[in-house]
């Protein structure tokens, strides 16, 4: 994989560009390609988002959500767009088996294949051209660094700000997480000259949920958490009798597992959800717990050092009694 800045030049001249995220695209994920979208249209490209799955209803108010085609949907239409494709640009997610089914169809593309990530380990020879730094906020912040990077500061729009400021403000934790550097600063401040109105986003993502939401929320709290104090660990599992009784949707769950760590003294929390395919967890630390390694060495997953993902396939039962077993050999590190 070249260095992005090599990239470049193929700015200058016309392309037909598809840009995807991995599967279930949070705000960062569906900011930076939205971003990315709107820049990359100002330059005069033709350009398509494309997305493996369906994302949560808080994220279609962002401008050019109507115009993401979702794969599992529209499959045959976005593999026609995709198959015309002459550059790629692969955002939020560093391996193919992350975008789910269009995986394959990623990995076999004919097009120039561009990588921008934050997460660890990636797999840099799958990419022609990209940048993976796990020092970065979000990739939102490094969709900024490209577009500025290349030299088009001046093209920045109301639009490009509010896509990237979502992505940026979800993926910090609204500023509170220590990947909140300064360089995050003078970016919303430049992205603030623009004049987008950074109180509507927070009013979309925070502030527009229906009452199921929260009663579902407390139900969790009060009935589906752990406490394990031995180890400095809160846990969370959502059977699927849960989601269907309180009728939740792609993204509803989002967040949930950062309530674990409000808890004095906890390091670690886990949350496990009883998906279709799949069991889905989400694990989340303080200070030096490499919830990442966790992840990769226990439940095929991965992510950054403090927020990181994963999966299994056995039983919603099994899955947490592995989790407490597996939770025995690092209680050096969480205590």
């Amino acid at each position: 994989m070249q260095n992005i800045e090599v990239f470049y030049p193929l700015l200058s001249s016309p392309q037909r560009v598809v840009i995807t995220t991995h599967q279930k695209p949070d705000g960062d994920a569906m900011g930076s390609s939205l971003g990315l979208f709107h820049f990359l249209k100002c330059l005069n490209h033709t350009v398509t988002v494309i997305s493996p799955t369906n994302w949560a209803d808080f994220l279609d108010w962002m401008p050019g959500t109507d115009r993401v085609i979702n794969f599992e949907k529209h499959k045959e239409k976005a593999l026609a767009i995709l198959d015309e494709a002459t550059v790629l640009f692969c955002l939020d997610f560093n391996i193919f088996h992350r975008t789910k089914h269009l995986a394959t169809y990623l990995a076999n593309s004919n097009a120039i294949k561009v990588l921008i990530d934050h997460h660890q380990q990636p797999d840099s020879p799958s990419f022609d051209y990209g940048i993976s730094d796990t020092a970065k906020s979000s990739t939102c912040e490094m969709v900024y660094d490209f577009i500025v990077g290349a030299g088009h500061e001046n093209s920045l729009t109301q639009e490009i700000a509010t896509c990237l400021y979502t992505g940026v403000m979800t993926d910090t934790g609204s500023f509170r997480f220590a990947s909140t550097k300064a360089s995050v600063h003078r970016m919303v401040a430049r992205l603030k000259d623009t004049g987008f109105d950074h109180a509507e986003v927070h009013n979309h993502i925070y502030d527009n949920f229906l009452e199921n939401r929260l009663r579902f929320i407390g139900f969790a709290l009060l009935n589906r958490m752990q406490v394990l104090y031995e180890y400095n660990t809160a846990l969370m599992y959502i059977t699927r009798q849960d989601l269907h009784k309180y009728d939740i949707k792609t993204g509803d769950s989002e967040g949930l597992v950062n309530y674990l760590l409000t808890i004095k003294g906890i390091k670690f929390g886990a949350i496990v959800i009883d998906r279709d395919e799949e069991r889905k967890w989400s694990f989340r630390s303080k200070g030096g717990f490499d919830v990442n390694q966790f992840a990769r060495n226990h439940f095929e997953g991965g992510g950054h050092a403090n927020a990181s993902g994963g999966r299994s396939s056995s039983s919603i039962e099994d899955t947490v009694s592995h989790f407490k077993e597996v939770i025995k050999s690092y209680i050096n590190q969480l205590q």
